[in-house]
């Protein structure tokens, strides 16, 4: 059976989390790694962009991901955050896409829908049902780890594989 190795990546510029998650489908998942890249707010721009396009290129390199996973920038009400989430965000969709892996998007509410069965879900539903997919002895933490680790188990769900698994098990 064809098993994926997924790594998400919930962007951020002075937290980003990352997580490798081995799958063949929705419910045969495996935590490889799991963590977050941070960046002092005191650095330059660029030094932080620099920092995290190494970070991402180290994590592709280290993993060898089929597919990137990674937060679509949605709606930010600090115009700020939202140009800070949306760099950090091009540079691991271009660091995916130089490395020859797969890159797709979701929306936080896909995510949240995926994992925990509702768009609505908060922080702590998404934490509690990550750990529960991926057996975790404790919650996985921080929630930026999770977040991560919700993107690559929402791709799992959502690929053409996890979607064949799904209409197996209906049957």
């Amino acid at each position: 059976m064809f098993a994926s190795r997924v790594l998400g990546i919930d962007p951020g510029l002075t937290r980003c989390g990352y997580a490798v998650v081995d799958g063949r489908g929705p419910s045969n998942v495996r935590a490889v790694s799991m963590g977050v890249i941070r960046t002092p707010a005191s650095d330059p721009l660029a030094t932080r962009l620099a920092t995290l396009r190494m970070e991402f290129t180290s994590l592709i390199a280290e993993f060898e991901p089929d597919v990137v996973a990674v937060e679509q920038v949605f709606f930010q009400v600090n115009v700020r955050t939202a140009m800070a989430t949306g760099q950090a965000s091009g540079l691991a969709l271009a660091e995916a896409a130089i490395a020859g892996c797969e890159v797709i998007q979701y929306t936080p509410n896909q995510v949240k829908d995926a994992v925990a069965g509702w768009g609505g879900a908060g922080k702590e539903q998404v934490q509690k049902m990550v750990q529960a997919r991926l057996k975790l002895s404790t919650l996985p933490k921080p929630a930026d780890a999770a977040d991560a680790a919700a993107l690559a188990l929402t791709h799992l769900s959502m690929s053409p594989i996890g979607r064949q698994q799904r209409q197996a098990a209906v049957r």
